[in-house]
């Protein structure tokens, strides 16, 4: 009698076309069209635009806030006091 230990050459194959399927699953989710570097570089170009955004529009509130300013008569001093105290209500939204 004669005893066969080990994998098959059908088994072989078998588990080497799965482990083929899986690594292309694998990069498509990675590399596709909806991968996730693609998802992540949209969002990090999303992100950059809403900062330029953000920044815009803080700097039209900063030259508002002078114009008042300049109308009431206030000094720089109150302007850059109120201009402090607006940077830390925005930092602590």
């Amino acid at each position: 009698m004669k005893n066969n230990y080990g994998i098959t050459m059908v088994s072989l194959v078998v588990t080497i076309i799965i482990l083929i399927i899986l690594a292309g699953v694998s990069i498509n989710l990675t590399l596709g069209d909806n991968g996730l570097i693609t998802i992540a570089k949209k969002a990090k170009e999303n992100m950059e635009l809403a900062q330029i955004e953000e920044q815009s529009r803080l700097n039209e509130l900063y030259i508002q806030i002078g114009k008042d300013d300049e109308i009431l008569g206030n000094t720089n001093i109150d302007f850059l006091e109120k201009l402090t105290e607006f940077k830390k209500k925005m930092e602590n939204i």
